[in-house]
Order: structure tokens, then C-alpha cells, then sequence
């Protein structure tokens, strides 16, 4: 194979896991590596996403030998100005706007960009979500500062937590456990009336959204593997949080 299809197998798997890392259903990928390679000019293109790899294969000329190469996704996380940008390219790309090495170039870019917020803004508007929800659910305006408090802290501890605890859903149970607790406590020290929407409020931030939506979509795209095995991970990341409260409260009520 000539070094445009090795460029080539580096741009698509390189966008393939940006965006299954950052939040894209597994059609999405699926369709937006093919769409590339045949606007490349590649025949026989063919492509299988599941949620933790990728394996694409092409052939430059029509009975040449496929060029077949896969790549492992580990870390999963949300950031969807991502997969927006990396889509731009595509479009770009299969337009004939780019060519392969601005391509690349472009996502690479896109690759080593950090996030779009920064962290402490995450957080901020977690308690925001929070003290929303919990207002939505039945609480009154004396509950909004502590469900806000107690959000805000349990999204810094699930991130926290990401950087030193290498086990899935450790995470997720010690972000429901420090929120559930701080909840408890600024009740008991008088700060909040109605305990439930606190609580409530102070898990919306964990609660698995983009797994949960993308596991429907897949499931009704047709891919059953990996609408499966997000809908698994919902399930394990709720179990998860779940299991926190359950935590805080048997410890602290």
C-alpha cells in the first residue's frame, strides 16, 4: 500500500476516536470513515464500530489487497464540540475542500485541543443543573444553595476520583457518595428543607445521559452489539450511583 492509504488509514481512525471518545453513536462513526475513505477514492470500504474499538479496512485499487487496521478505545467522556468539529472536516474533506494532509493536520488539531470549558466552569453549571433539578422535582427556594452545593462537589469528586481511580464506576459511586452526604448534612445543619429533591438535585450531574440516548439510537440503527453494550453501561453507571447514596445514607441516617 502507498503511503496515501497508510495517511489515509491514519485520518480515519484518528477521527473515528475522537468521536466515539467524545460522545458519537457508533453509526455516526461508521458512516463518517466510509464517506471519507470513498471520497478518497478507496474501493471495498468497510467498517465496524463497537463502543471500545474500531476496525476499518479499504483497498486503493479494485483487487489490490485490503489495507485493515483497528484501534482500541479505553477512555470514554463527553465533549460533543468534537465530534461537531471533526464532522466539519468530513463534510470538508468529501467536498473536496481539503486535501488529505490538511486533513490530517486538521485533526490532529482537533486531537490534542483541550476541552472546550474549562473544569471549574463545568462545575459551576453542574450546580446549576443541580439546584434546577431539585427545584423541578418538588423542592422549595430554600433548597436551591445546598442542592447546588452538594452538585457542585459531587462533580468534583467524580472527577477527581477519574484521575486516581483506574476501576469502572468507582468514580460514579464516589461522586453519589460525597454528594448524597453533603446533601445530609446541610439538611442537619439546617441549610435545606426537603432532604429527597437535595439529594435528587446533587446526582443529576452523574446521571449517564449521553450513554443512555446513544444506546436507543444504536439500538434503533440496528447496531445491536454496541446499543447493548452502552445500555450496559448506563445501567452499571446508575447501579453505581445507586449504590453511593445508599452509602452516604445508611452512614449518615
Amino acid at each position: 500500500m502507498s503511503e496515501r492509504a497508510d495517511e489515509m488509514m491514519d485520518i480515519c481512525l484518528l477521527a473515528g476516536e475522537i468521536m466515539l471518545s467524545y460522545g458519537a453513536e457508533t453509526y455516526r462513526v461508521e458512516e463518517t470513515l466510509e464517506r471519507m475513505s470513498v471520497a478518497a477514492g478507496f474501493a471495498n470500504v468497510h467498517c465496524f464500530a463497537t463502543t471500545t474499538g474500531i476496525f476499518l479496512s479499504f483497498e486503493e485499487k479494485k483487487g489490490n489487497g485490503d489495507l485493515m487496521q483497528m484501534v482500541r478505545i479505553d477512555n470514554r467522556m463527553q465533549d460533543l464540540n468534537k465530534v461537531m468539529e471533526v464532522n466539519q472536516v468530513s463534510r470538508e474533506f468529501t467536498a473536496g475542500e481539503l486535501t488529505i494532509p490538511e486533513a490530517h493536520e486538521r485533526m490532529k488539531a482537533i486531537y490534542h485541543a483541550p476541552v472546550l470549558y474549562p473544569l471549574w466552569m463545568i462545575y459551576l453549571f453542574s450546580g446549576v443543573a443541580g439546584s434546577g433539578f431539585s427545584y423541578l422535582f418538588g423542592g422549595g427556594l430554600f433548597d436551591l444553595l445546598p442542592a447546588y452545593i452538594a452538585a457542585v462537589l459531587s462533580s468534583v469528586a467524580l472527577v477527581e476520583s477519574e484521575r486516581y481511580l483506574k476501576v469502572r464506576f468507582a468514580s460514579e459511586f464516589m461522586g453519589a457518595f460525597v454528594g448524597g452526604s453533603v446533601a445530609i448534612l446541610l439538611v442537619m445543619i439546617g441549610l435545606g428543607n426537603n432532604l429527597d429533591q437535595i439529594i435528587i438535585g446533587s446526582l443529576m450531574p452523574l446521571v449517564p445521559g449521553v450513554p443512555l440516548t446513544n444506546s436507543v439510537r444504536d439500538l434503533l440503527s440496528g447496531d445491536l452489539l454496541a446499543g447493548m453494550s452502552r445500555g450496559v453501561e448506563a445501567l452499571l453507571t446508575s447501579l453505581s450511583i445507586a449504590a453511593g447514596v445508599a452509602m452516604a445514607i445508611s452512614i449518615l441516617l
